[in-house]
């Protein structure tokens, strides 16, 4: 299918790249379906962009890339609504922001994702070990330039 975005222009995307959020995503509850694109390869970065609202894409990771031991403390009957009854079937995602050179991830909203039938939910959870905006790297400053005489 051909996706247009306000950022990469018009991609094709494979169909099996769509994940549907049938209670969307907090702060955005009528837009359920979105392209999972990647940034480049190898990065474990990627685009989560609203396949109906060119204007609307998040930056996504797996939260294990900068916290090895993180784990969703979920009861298996809150993903019933995304068919999830193995949590090894599940991929999780964090939505990254950044502020000035900082990246952050919010650990307390992961997106939940069943591999299989590509249907997903956003937890709020109430574990205090991590907040919205959890350090993840800064990005490097930009070289000065230099004044030659």
């Amino acid at each position: 299918m051909i996706l247009e975005t306000s950022r990469f222009g018009s991609l094709e995307v494979d169909e099996n790249r769509l994940i549907s959020f049938d209670e969307g995503i907090l702060g955005f509850p009528r837009q359920r379906q979105y392209a999972l694109i990647q940034t480049g390869a190898g990065s474990g970065f990627y685009w989560l962009q609203s396949v109906c609202t060119r204007d609307l894409a998040f930056v996504v990771c797996d939260p294990r890339l900068f916290v090895a031991d993180y784990q969703v403390p979920v009861k298996l009957e809150e993903l019933e609504s995304i068919q999830l009854t193995q949590p090894d079937l599940a991929q999780v995602f964090i939505i990254v922001n950044k502020i000035n050179d900082l990246l952050t991830g919010n650990f307390q909203g992961p997106l939940v994702i069943n591999v299989r039938n590509r249907r997903g939910r956003q937890l709020v959870l109430s574990d205090k070990r991590y907040s919205t905006r959890h350090p993840l790297m800064r990005l490097p400053r930009p070289a000065a330039l230099s004044k030659t005489a």
